[in-house]
């Protein structure tokens, strides 16, 4: 609603896309009363009707149903607090710099500087009593968790808030992370079944490590792209340096080396 409402504000042309994931027994009346506040103020409404099976990942699942069933750049009302949620869940997955800085400088996502309390009390102050998500405080999802604990923690620790000090630091890294793609920018165009491993053996670690990165990451179903892991990117540079001639990775694929050549099966 903050989103629709700045969207409004700022002039723009707007159709309004609401995914009812049917996974709570309310979820019809968030649908209900976001056709209802389209009606009242002539706004295009498009409700997508998505069913998502109960089991591990729902989040996950969730999501991508939500992508795939909604238009391509589409805007979304993720806050910094969101950004800094999405971080803290990968550093706890292990992810490296690209984990840090998902989300920064996504197009699609035009309020990550914007705090959730602010953008709650804009919706209030516009006299709109906005429907609330009782999942959003279920602890049996980790975000849940993260949001209500962790964090919290964190700002009692250090006695301040974080929340604006892990996404400054996002920010750092996602502009370190442009300035290293540009000192080696023609790596993105050197395609996997064109290099030859006896100069790869030549780069520095960091270099092959992020080149293997961009060629193992895998897209999935609905659009997401998953990162190799770590392990992953281990096993691609035993092939590359000639510990093994080949190595498994996710997603049924196989990364072989043959006379200095790579392919991905």
């Amino acid at each position: 609603m903050g989103l629709l409402l700045l969207a409004l504000e700022a002039g723009l042309d707007v159709t309004v896309h609401h995914v009812d994931h049917h996974a709570r027994p309310a979820s019809h009346e968030d649908a209900e009363f976001v056709a209802s506040y389209c009606t009242r103020h002539s706004l295009p409404f498009v409700r997508h009707d998505v069913l998502v099976a109960p089991g591990p990942n729902f989040e996950q699942r969730a999501r991508q149903a939500r992508r795939q069933a909604m238009p391509h750049g589409v805007l979304t009302g993720h806050t910094m607090d969101d950004l800094v949620e999405t971080m803290v869940l990968n550093l706890l997955r292990g992810a490296g710099a690209d984990g840090v800085s998902a989300m920064i400088g996504d197009p699609s996502k035009p309020l990550l500087a914007v705090r959730r309390s602010e953008l709650h009390d804009y919706v209030k102050a516009a006299g709109v009593v906005a429907r609330q998500d009782e999942t959003n405080h279920d602890p049996h999802f980790r975000r849940n968790r993260v949001r209500h604990e962790l964090l919290p923690l964190m700002n009692d620790i250090v006695d301040r808030d974080v929340t604006p000090l892990l996404a400054r630091f996002g920010q750092l890294i996602s502009q370190e992370q442009l300035w290293l793609s540009s000192l080696h920018s023609d790596d993105e165009n050197l395609l996997l079944s064109g290099a030859d491993c006896r100069d790869l053996r030549t780069w520095p670690v960091p270099r092959l490590r992020r080149w293997l990165r961009g060629h193992l990451t895998s897209l999935g179903d609905h659009g997401d792209t998953y990162a190799p892991s770590a392990a992953e990117i281990d096993r691609a540079i035993d092939v590359v340096r000639g510990d093994v001639v080949a190595c498994e990775l996710s997603g049924g694929r196989r990364l072989a080396r043959k006379d200095q050549r790579l392919t991905l099966e």
